[in-house]
């Protein structure tokens, strides 16, 4: 009669180390009291979605906060849908939001003494560990074709019987140690199963994080944990991969909430102590139909990291507004410390809604607006650089015309005491600063912004005699300027006084003004119009309304 031990010797003779060997080549990690253990594990399957963005941002937090360590593993089990080169451009969308792992998978190396921490190259580690299942009873071979399981789950769904393979609808359970052990030796395909033995009539009680106790079905599937591709199935890869890299938590979207008795039963059968959990709320948008659902990779632009860079959000712009997210405290402790010092905020699980956070990108742009308004002149033109070399060309050719004008456009009424706050990102920034710029203000004039109940012998003769303005004297001298010119074409000096005697006036000083902003800047609204005429200089001022004034 065959026992358990040689039908596991059958299927994997060439494992001759044990788990206690495992546990003596990764032993305990030496790290102060409290020091938590994280891991962000992507799938080389596609672009980094902003809710993995999300988790691995909090990951990196509480390892950081602790002086624990945060290392990225790689799962690439799934080899039918890796796309190459995705973890490494996973890595760099990463590495720009400054989510850099203390050890782990760097793409083209790997650094840590618990790897390797590539999931295909651990084959060895995942057969040790189901040969031991495989020797106590807790696994066995399982034969069903893709067919097979088709017609399973079909009579079952006929039938209205939850569908899966478990319980007496899992056949190969009860082949005997001899016929399995012929069929492998007769060379038939097969997979692994783990043998639960669980109910799924019976509840459970389990332990998160962020949701605290709660109860939930018990597992009954006899899941599959080696595929016949001679890769782990994901649910038991991750269990050994966690255990002998020491996680001490795991954070995971809430939709692997389903799959936590699966886990913590295979954790029970490997006789190990299971990490904690914390599974985040998904982030949520409301659709066209005014319906909430989850961020889809599929149906949303702002699923994908690569959106907010493409688009030259600043990165720390999307972390600042996702720890909004991810801790009800943040925004108040952020507004406290000037947008600053972020490192210095302690995450908590407990501030963590167990609702699903509606994204807002209107709530982004204002964090985006903050930060760019608290930069320099010169990390604003640093930023600019960086975007156009990546993304736009038209912006890079003309930022490169000179740095220093492009400084100076950055700086009107940003070292001030309340700093402008127009830009939120660089993908639309000649939308607000090309008028700048001679070749794209000669394009996009239009003189039908001017005021149509001004008669326009009155707009030309305004505007020559406002070629006389002095703006290299101060602001406040150069406006009185304005207004002496403004009266002199029978414009009233404020508003308040305009209204009081709309008929001795042709209009106000700020029609004036708003006739020199469509001149020099092809727009209504318009930064200060001062700063304007000084960073354009006098040449360029005089250019603009002589051309103006000949299209009148």
């Amino acid at each position: 009669m065959i026992t358990s031990k040689q039908l596991a010797d059958l299927i994997f003779p060439e494992v001759t180390k044990t788990i206690d060997d495992l546990e003596k080549l990764f032993p305990s990690r030496n790290l102060p009291q409290g020091a938590e253990v994280t891991r962000f594990a992507p799938s080389p399957t596609g672009f980094l979605h902003t809710g993995s963005l999300f988790t691995s941002m909090i990951c990196q937090k509480l390892a950081k906060q602790t002086n624990g360590v945060f290392y990225i593993r790689l799962e690439d089990t799934d080899t039918k849908r890796e796309i190459q080169g995705s973890g490494e451009k996973l890595l760099d969308e990463m590495k720009q939001f400054n989510l850099i792992p203390n050890e782990g998978y760097f793409g083209s190396y790997q650094k840590g003494n618990y790897g390797p921490y590539i999931q295909s190259q651990r084959s060895e580690i995942y057969k040790i560990c189901i040969k031991y299942l495989l020797q106590q009873g807790l696994a066995y071979p399982c034969f069903c074709s893709s067919k097979d399981i088709e017609e399973l789950r079909t009579v079952q769904e006929a039938n209205k019987i939850l569908p899966g393979y478990y319980g007496p609808y899992a056949k190969c359970r009860s082949l005997s140690l001899d016929e399995a052990y012929e069929k492998i030796k007769n060379k038939e395909p097969f997979v692994i199963r783990f043998k639960s033995s669980g109910n799924h009539n019976n509840k459970i009680k389990v332990d998160d994080l962020i949701h605290g106790t709660f109860s939930i079905a018990e597992n009954d599937q006899d899941i599959v944990i080696y595929k016949s591709d001679g890769l782990p199935t994901y649910h038991f890869a991750h269990v050994c991969d966690d255990h002998f890299m020491h996680t001490t938590t795991v954070i995971r979207g809430e939709e692997w909430i389903s799959s936590l008795p699966i886990h913590l039963q295979l954790f029970k059968a490997m006789n190990w102590q299971p990490p904690k959990y914390a599974h985040v709320p998904v982030i949520m948008k409301v659709d066209e139909n005014g319906n909430k659902r989850k961020l889809s990779k599929r149906k949303d632009a702002e699923a994908a990291v690569s959106y907010f860079l493409d688009d030259g959000y600043p990165s720390e712009a999307l972390i600042m507004y996702l720890m909004t997210i991810a801790n009800s405290n943040f925004e108040e402790w952020i507004f406290e410390h000037d947008f600053k010092n972020m490192e210095e905020f302690e995450f908590s699980f407990s501030k963590m809604s167990l609702d699903g956070a509606l994204f807002d990108i209107n709530k982004l742009q204002f964090f985006a607006r903050e930060i760019l308004a608290r930069k320099t002149k010169h990390e604003m033109l640093l930023m600019a650089l960086d975007f156009a070399n990546k993304h736009d060309q038209n912006l890079l050719y003309h930022i490169n015309l000179n740095h220093e004008y492009f400084e100076e456009i950055m700086n009107i009424e940003r070292e001030v005491e309340k700093p402008r706050k127009d830009y939120y990102k660089f993908g639309n920034m000649l939308d607000y600063i090309g008028f700048f710029y001679h070749d794209l203000y000669d394009v996009n004039i239009d003189i039908n912004l001017f005021n149509q109940n001004i008669d326009k012998t009155i707009i030309k003769n305004v505007l020559l005699d406002l070629k006389k303005l002095d703006f290299s004297k101060p602001q406040n001298e150069w406006f009185e300027q304005m207004k002496e010119i403004a009266s002199k074409h029978n414009f009233a000096s404020s508003n308040k006084e305009y209204k009081q005697n709309k008929d001795m006036y042709v209009g106000q000083v700020g029609d004036v003004a708003e006739m020199l902003r469509i001149t020099l800047c092809n727009r209504k609204n318009a930064p200060n119009l001062y700063c304007v005429m000084v960073v354009l200089g006098k040449n360029e001022v005089m250019r603009r309304i002589d051309k103006i004034v000949t299209l009148l």
